[in-house]
């Protein structure tokens, strides 16, 4: 008798190795898919948050651009500065910048000097019982009750 006609329980034993054979190979199957899976959801999860990087992305680069306007900055410069457009006679040329530089510097005019702000002390008139006396009295009679 050989291994291939052998029988166990009313089974050939070549039948009872396909068999199990086939099961490891459906469950195989079966946990590939699976993992497969759970990967695709994590690639969609990547994918979403790419697409909102790049959202945001484009959002500051919009922010960029308009924090970077000319005509915002110059108001800005303006304003906070008190900076202004270079005049005309103050542009030279590359040919002239040794002269501009062996000139002596024009002064800086003085800032205005610094406001200090002092925090006015109310004084009660002459003759006036102080704070601490006018209330006397009455913890003295609170005392008495």
């Amino acid at each position: 008798m050989s291994l291939i006609s052998r029988r166990v329980r009313g089974f050939r034993l070549i039948d009872l190795v396909a068999a199990g054979l086939l099961v490891a190979i459906v469950l195989g199957v079966y946990l590939a898919k699976t993992i497969a899976g759970r990967e695709r959801t994590e690639i969609a999860k990547v994918e979403r948050q790419i697409d909102a990087e790049r959202a945001r992305i484009r959002l500051l680069q919009a922010e960029v651009t308009h924090l970077e306007q000319p005509g915002r900055i110059e108001r800005l410069s303006g304003a906070y500065l008190g900076l202004a457009p270079v005049a005309a006679g103050r542009e030279t040329t590359a040919q002239d910048l040794n002269l501009v530089a062996s000139r002596p510097a024009e002064p800086l005019p003085q800032p205005p000097p610094p406001v200090v702000v002092v925090p006015a002390v109310v004084e009660a008139p002459p003759g006036a019982p102080a704070e601490d006396e006018a209330d006397a009295p009455a913890a003295a009679q609170a005392d008495a009750r």
